[in-house]
């Protein structure tokens, strides 16, 4: 090559066909990570639940790309081995699983293809029942990626009563001051009111004696003026 002249067989490093391929790589990579399966027990994935009471394990899944044939299942955590509650497929959206299969005894499957539903109830709850419970599922179209999210039950004989009392202390000691300080800027507002009246009406009094004093003036100056005597001829 010759000064800014090039071959013909050049090759532009930036268009190279391994520099496109990696940059394709790195944006569908980007790209699944953005849009991926996401699943979901709820903003409270937890609850305290009475003995021999019916609870709803919640949970739901989102994917901005779609699905198509959706596995998910139920599991739970028995001392660190995980056993199957539920499980089925989702064809493609908008559509229910079928048929959920479930191993677990006092469970049904409630979810629908509305918002996505895959949540579960559980009959008649034991303290055997208690512990942590994983939604899971997987997106063939993300190439076999697992999501999953834990539903913590807490199982008691009877539910804790709430000592609401420094709540309702606090509460009250805030409502005080706060109606104190709007007392307190009534009463400014009202002393405020009351002083610009009488400043105003010590202006106006002042304008008054000053307009009479002028008149009084101009009425001594006529009288005292002496007559204009009249020439000799």
């Amino acid at each position: 090559l010759k000064g800014n002249v090039r071959s013909r067989n050049y090759i532009d490093p930036l268009f190279s066909s391994d520099i496109i391929f990696q940059r394709l790589i790195v944006c569908r990579v980007s790209v699944w990570s953005a849009q991926g399966l996401e699943m979901s027990t709820g903003k409270v994935p937890f609850m305290e639940a009475l003995n021999g009471s019916t609870v709803l394990l919640p949970c739901t899944y989102a994917s901005c790309i779609g699905i198509k044939n959706l596995y998910f299942n139920w599991q739970y955590n028995d001392n660190g081995t995980m056993q199957k509650v539920c499980e089925s497929v989702i064809p493609s959206d908008g559509m229910d699983p079928h048929p959920v299969s479930i191993y677990r005894e006092r469970v049904e499957f409630i979810g629908t293809s509305d918002h996505n539903n895959i949540s579960i109830l559980l009959w008649n709850i034991t303290f055997e029942d208690e512990g942590q419970y994983t939604c899971f599922g997987r997106n063939p179209k993300e190439k076999g990626k697992n999501h999953s999210a834990i539903f913590t039950l807490v199982v008691v004989d009877e539910l804790r009563v709430v000592d609401n009392t420094l709540t309702i202390i606090i509460a009250s000691a805030v409502g005080g001051a706060i109606a104190l300080l709007m007392t307190f800027m009534l009463v400014k507002n009202f002393i405020l009111f009351v002083l610009f009246k009488i400043e105003e009406r010590k202006k106006i009094e002042c304008l008054v004696q000053s307009s009479s004093a002028d008149e009084t003036n101009n009425v001594s100056g006529s009288k005292t003026s002496k007559p204009l005597t009249p020439k000799k001829k």
